[in-house]
């Protein structure tokens, strides 16, 4: 299976915001996949193949720091980029993210305008 370069999943465990993201990244173009926990997200990663996940790193039943490093570990997951969605906005916690395999990191509340940017940047060829 084949990622469709415009099929993103959301991962978010905030309805509000999960709604929110969902429906402006739709207007902005995309197909949106959404979870609400770490475990669904990797499921959704291997059945949807996203050409981009979004993930909160504060999730239930799997957290997106654990879920990030275990698609980074699964040879079919590892090559979608991933950016991290989070409250926490120190530097350490954006370096923690990068280390562990987020390919980006963005902080809540989301500036649209710049998640749509870091977006394009790592689908872009």
């Amino acid at each position: 299976m084949t990622a469709t370069p415009s099929k993103l999943l959301l991962v978010e465990d905030n309805e509000i915001n999960r709604d929110m993201l969902v429906r402006r990244l739709s207007r902005a173009g995309y197909t949106v996949v959404a979870a609400g926990d770490g475990a669904q997200a990797l499921d959704k990663m291997r059945t949807e193949q996203p050409a981009l996940v979004l993930l909160d790193m504060n999730l239930p039943v799997k957290d997106g720091w654990t879920t990030c490093q275990e698609a980074r570990a699964d040879e079919a997951l590892t090559n979608i980029p991933i950016i991290a969605l989070t409250a926490h906005a120190m530097d350490s916690d954006r370096e923690h993210a990068l280390s562990i395999g987020c390919n980006d990191y963005a902080t809540k509340p989301i500036d649209f305008p710049d998640l749509l940017k870091k977006i394009e940047r790592l689908l872009t060829p």
